[in-house]
């Protein structure tokens, strides 16, 4: 603590001296959760969730396993990347490979095995990959209006790669609710000591009874990461910029236009796990490692109509372009040769959407998508030595493409008042093309299949629902699975495998929800059969450099099981207390060979409380917790981001605090691993931050 304090001393900015002056009174303004009822106490709110059933309905009243997490929490936490709000929910944990980059791995699977939206358009794209990746950190947290989470296969309503869950980040929306004109101007600052993170937001909303527009622009600037140790990681440093806009009109009484654009831009961010040695290493696997540039770029048109027609009654269409950038610097520990990639997906995306009402109590969610993707890619290799500067094998097939057409229908009924039945089913097919490369034929792929749920909600009581779901999902090779090429990280060389066809998973689980006016509860159980699993494989090869050659096959079938469980209660006087529990296992069976599956977290949780010991103040000590991972896979075994000897078991302590000012003035404090505990996320490629000391202001003028 004696370092703690001399850092403080000589890093605390002047600002956050005079935020930590107010602080003793103070409580942060993290997601509301409770309304008072006529006594002055606070009761709970009833969440509502668009994402399980593309449209919207109380979370309680759902079959599916839903949370949320809306922007006051994200303003609070102050996240290096959005996915870092999801740890700690039911079903979810996060891993993150290196600064500026994170994941959420849901019941066990995680990458393109989670379809990613945002207002309900693809993130995912045909370079997404099965394993962690950087490309949901191009989504700008501070620019998020709620995020849902929907746990277990989707077949129906989203299809390809809805296998593990959904996640869609909802963006902020005009209400059109004034007769006036109003006008609504924020600031918000960042700050923390862990990185020395600097954010700054800048956002306004404007509106009127017809029209309105809301926009933003948000910087960061994060320095190396100091861990619990006391070591700094370097390199751990990075920067981001962005920039959002959306505009809304009202045309007619049922009808709204919608266009929107969003764009975010990492500079250069170092791959951290590639720069410093892992487990099992005794020096870097790369010399360089630089994302230079990542960057999103995002522009979505939507049209949406409300009114009695004869065959629906809400009409939704959405026309989207999304740009993904992924260029690289690397090179090889010892070895001169420099190589520069640029690799670029453009995903152009249509849905329509038609809600139809076919009798009293039951309801059609019906329409079609259609995607177009486009990958470009190339690589060059230089020689500062000789001069010489060779263009070599890009890491995918340049113009490959990757298309999908789908149909899908979803319906709910009530055949009595306490039981809806709900079933869907969804018709997918794909077109991939890769040209043709010096050693290989071109390929073209067309695989279509079929997926489907079947789901209840019974109320057992008015304050408790059973509900159950059975789903199928499935994910079809895409342009990274079947022409990923070259080197890898873990030391890899990968070559295509033209032969893949898509994975399956069949999804069930079994839930109950409890609601009261001061008490929330889920607990699901959950079992799930994943097979023809792409996964790496080594050949036996090696490259001239020692790299292991490995490529893709159908090769495994996983079976996943688990419980979630999560709660909050409101006592008298209105202290909030919540908890969250996790438990996923994971077994893989390669022939006759059973072993445990890779990447399974291990049990975490969060357990914590909400006081309000003054009306404008809210003090939230929690603690989030892993027990040890020691059931590793032989491709855990070989990942020189996991301990071989198993990931230890961590506590954290934090506590959030805030202060509601005034009208216009939001204050808070985050005060984060204050054991200082040197640990890692199972899985990650960077250890946690140490003791953290944040602070955040938000002025509303």
């Amino acid at each position: 603590m004696n370092r703690v304090r001399a850092w403080a001393g000589r890093r605390f900015p002047p600002f956050v001296l005079f935020l930590c002056i107010p602080m003793s009174q103070a409580s942060e303004c993290v997601e509301s959760r409770g309304v008072e009822n006529r006594d002055g106490e606070k009761q709970l709110m009833e969440s509502v969730q668009v994402t399980a059933t593309r449209t919207k309905a109380l979370i309680r009243d759902v079959s599916a396993a839903v949370v949320s997490v809306d922007r006051m929490r994200v303003r609070a936490e102050g996240p290096d990347v959005l996915a870092e709000v999801l740890r700690g929910l039911p079903g979810v944990f996060y891993q993150q490979t290196t600064p500026g980059q994170g994941i959420p791995i849901i019941r066990g699977l995680k990458g393109s095995q989670i379809l990613h939206l945002v207002d309900g358009m693809r993130v995912n794209n045909a370079f997404f990959r099965d394993a962690p990746n950087q490309y949901l950190g191009l989504v700008d947290a501070f620019a998020t209006d709620r995020v849902e989470v929907v746990r277990g296969a989707a077949g129906s309503l989203y299809g390809a790669d809805a296998m593990g869950g959904v996640i869609n980040i909802l963006t902020p929306e005009i209400s059109f609710e004034g007769i006036h004109p109003q006008v609504q101007n924020r600031l918000y600052s960042s700050w923390n000591s862990a990185d020395n993170a600097l954010v700054f937001r800048a956002e306004t909303q404007a509106e009127n009874s017809a029209h309105g527009f809301t926009g933003g622009v948000t910087w960061q600037d994060h320095s190396d990461r100091e861990t619990g140790s006391g070591t700094t990681i370097k390199p751990s440093a990075y920067r981001s910029q962005a920039a959002d806009l959306k505009w809304q009109t009202r045309l007619g009484s049922g009808a709204q236009l919608m266009i929107s654009a969003q764009v975010l831009e990492q500079p250069s961010t170092p791959r951290t796990d590639e720069l410093v040695p892992g487990f099992g290493q005794d020096h870097p696997a790369s010399a360089q490692f630089l994302f230079q540039p990542n960057r999103r770029s995002f522009i979505h048109a939507r049209y949406r109509s409300h009114g009695e027609q004869t065959w629906f009654q809400r009409f939704q269409v959405n026309i989207a372009r999304q740009v993904i950038t992924d260029d690289r610097l690397t090179q090889d520990f010892g070895v001169p040769l420099l190589t520069r990639e640029k690799n670029e997906s453009k995903l152009d995306g249509l849905t329509l959407q038609f809600d139809t009402a076919v009798a009293p109590g039951s309801t059609l969610i019906w329409g079609l998508e259609f995607y177009a993707d486009t990958v470009s890619s190339a690589r060059n290799e230089s020689n500062p030595d000789t001069g010489a500067n060779t263009q070599v094998r890009s890491r995918f097939p340049d113009h490959s493409t990757m298309d999908s057409t789908a149909l899908f229908v979803s319906g709910e009924w009530r055949p009595t008042t306490r039981l809806k039945l709900g079933s869907g089913l969804r018709y997918s097919r794909f077109r991939i093309d890769l040209p043709a490369l010096e050693d290989d034929p071109p390929l073209a792929l067309n695989p279509e299949d079929f997926t489907g749920d079947l789901r209840f909600v019974y109320e057992l009581s008015p304050t408790k629902n059973l509900v159950g779901n059975l789903g199928r999902g499935f994910r079809p090779p895409n342009i990274f699975d079947l022409g990923t090429l070259g080197n890898r990280p873990g030391n890899r060389f990968n070559i295509a495998n033209p032969g893949l066809k898509p994975e399956q998973v069949w999804s069930y689980d079994l839930g109950l929800k409890s609601h009261t006016d001061r008490w929330q509860s889920e607990l699901f159980a959950f079992y799930m059969d994943y097979s023809d699993r792409i996964t790496s494989v080594a050949t036996g090869d090696r490259t001239p450099a020692g790299r292991t050659v490995v490529r893709a096959e159908n090769r495994n079938r996983v079976t996943l099981y688990g419980i979630e469980a999560g709660f909050r209660w409101t006592a008298t006087g209105g202290t909030e207390f919540f908890g969250v529990l996790n438990y996923t296992r994971g077994e893989e069976q390669d022939g006759g060979d059973v072993f445990p599956a890779d990447r399974i977290p291990p049990m975490n949780g969060k357990l914590g409380a909400v006081f309000h010991p003054r009306v404008r103040l809210r003090l939230e000590p929690y603690l989030m917790f892993a027990l040890e991972q020691d059931r590793l896979s032989d491709r855990d075994l070989r990942d020189p981001r996991i301990n071989p000897e198993g990931t230890p078991g961590w506590i954290s302590l934090n506590l959030l605090l805030g202060w509601t000012a005034s009208e216009h003035v939001e204050l808070g404090l985050r005060l984060e691993n204050l054991s200082d505990k040197d640990y890692r996320e199972h899985g990650s490629g960077i250890d946690a931050p140490g003791i953290n000391f944040g602070a955040w202001a938000q002025i509303s003028f």
